[in-house]
């Protein structure tokens, strides 16, 4: 049997495939994320600015989450879901659960770095003080055909 997937994830995940959109612009990976609270209002959005920061961190995830504990004044956001078009990495992840955030939702599976459920699954280690609901899938085709335009770009280019 599928798994249900709420329309109202699948309209944050649109939100979050615009702000993919402005990290592809600025020439980074197109990967983005929203932070929306159990009201199901907007509180922060984010992309991938690594290549525009020379930041590390500069995660879509990492981003909307500096933004959202900007907006609340408070570093918890246990009332906040994450929306995010790639399965975050490990880093990403960490902050996740630093964040006290208790739902990921995101769009395509990272076979190569996921810290969601394919290469690890932090997210939901019981070893850990917080576990977080991961739904994964919600607009894969989306979500991945954006980043195999991007990469294959990056490729042809070199």
């Amino acid at each position: 049997m599928a798994l249900s997937i709420s329309p109202e994830y699948e309209q944050w995940m649109l939100r979050a495939l615009e702000q993919a959109e402005f990290a592809r612009a600025a020439g980074d990976v197109p990967v983005g994320a929203v932070i929306i609270d159990s009201n199901g209002n907007l509180l922060a959005s984010g992309h991938n600015t690594r290549e525009v920061t020379h930041d590390p961190t500069g995660h879509a995830e990492v981003e909307a989450i500096r933004a959202a504990t900007a907006t609340l004044e408070s570093w918890r956001l246990t009332d906040a879901t994450l929306v995010v078009t790639l399965e975050p990495c490990v880093m990403c992840a960490g902050a996740i659960l630093a964040a006290r955030i208790p739902r990921v939702v995101f769009g395509a599976w990272d076979e190569k770095a996921g810290a969601a459920g394919s290469v690890y699954d932090l997210l939901r280690d019981r070893r850990l003080n917080h576990q977080v609901e991961v739904i994964g899938g919600v607009l894969e085709a989306q979500c991945a055909s954006g980043l195999t335009e991007f990469f294959r770009g990056r490729e042809a280019s070199s």
